[in-house]
């Protein structure tokens, strides 16, 4: 007997304010999403900021939602504004 399991998919779009570029953030951020089987993207914006795309299993996406308000170990993160998006079946994730 096959078990039918229910995958949750979600997408969320993010900004990243604060000391977010320069510190490795988008490297950081796609090994991360590598890590935890979530699609998107990730690049930096000319305001200062870095945005990204995260889309995948509900709770792989948290777990980089969570990460985003951290960052890697040199960025000072001051503010996450997080938008819900309809995934879009994305199948990795880059570095824009």
């Amino acid at each position: 007997m096959v078990a039918a399991y229910l995958l949750v998919v979600i997408r969320y779009r993010v900004l990243i304010s604060g000391q977010v570029q320069g510190v490795y953030f988008r490297d950081t951020c796609r090994l991360m999403a590598l890590d935890h089987s979530v699609s998107g993207w990730v690049r930096n914006l000319p305001d200062g900021r870095v945005e990204a795309v995260f889309e995948g299993p509900a709770e792989d996406v948290h777990h980089l939602l969570d990460w985003a308000h951290r960052g890697p170990r040199l960025a000072v993160v001051s503010d996450v504004a997080v938008q819900a998006e309809q995934p879009e079946g994305l199948g990795t994730f880059v570095i824009r």
